[in-house]
């Protein structure tokens, strides 16, 4: 993997649609290279997010009273919630590299912080005809841990992934995941019985070398 240095932006609880904005205005300075890469680490209020392949059916019904958001990223339906850690990456590529490249190093990223943290995981090849198995899972149990949903725009890339680390998990069984019904997702905490967004954050800022 190569060396990639970020500048490390790091905030608690923001709501979503003020991130995006804020990520617009990322974006937009490196674009202009007026910033370097960056990795932004948050976390939001509760809030489904949805790619612009979900299907109507993946939705959440609304009697839970968790809002939707639409979203310019790939993949489909995701949760945000307090407990899981949000990294947003504006990283301008190599003219050599698309974003199904940097998504992929992003996952072995985030293995390798995962082994740091005392938890086996790994990246999964999509076989033809699948649901994308973009993101990370747990080698023992099998279950999802990461989600992974990206684009770029002129050379730049934008949103970025969700680790689940000691939020309640139960909104995941309210909406379709993933675009993958059967799909189990898992915390740090479910899987290794403790885990704190303040133990995490550093491991992962180091894993994207982020200072």
């Amino acid at each position: 993997m190569r060396a990639r240095p970020l500048s490390l932006i790091q905030d608690d609880l923001v709501d979503y649609d003020k991130a995006m904005e804020r990520m617009a205005e990322l974006v937009g300075q490196r674009q202009r290279d007026e910033r370097p890469d960056t990795l932004w680490l948050l976390s939001h209020p509760s809030v489904y997010t949805v790619g612009r392949r979900t299907p109507v059916e993946h939705l959440p019904d609304p009697a839970h009273g968790i809002p939707v958001s639409e979203t310019g990223r790939g993949g489909q339906l995701t949760y945000h919630g307090p407990g899981q850690l949000v990294g947003y990456l504006v990283v301008k590529l190599e003219e050599s590299e698309g974003i199904v490249d940097y998504v992929r190093e992003v996952e072995l990223r985030l293995v390798d912080a995962l082994a740091a943290l005392g938890l086996p995981a790994e990246r999964r090849d999509t076989p033809p005809g699948s649901e994308l198995l973009t993101g990370v899972w747990t080698v023992e149990t099998r279950r999802k841990i990461v989600s992974i949903g990206m684009r770029q725009s002129r050379g730049v890339t934008s949103h970025g992934f969700a680790l689940n680390v000691d939020g309640d998990l139960e909104p995941w069984q309210w909406a379709i995941a993933c675009g993958m019904p059967d799909v189990d997702m898992t915390s740090l905490k479910r899987e290794l019985g403790e885990a704190t967004l303040d133990q995490v954050r550093p491991v992962v800022a180091t894993a994207f070398e982020a200072s």
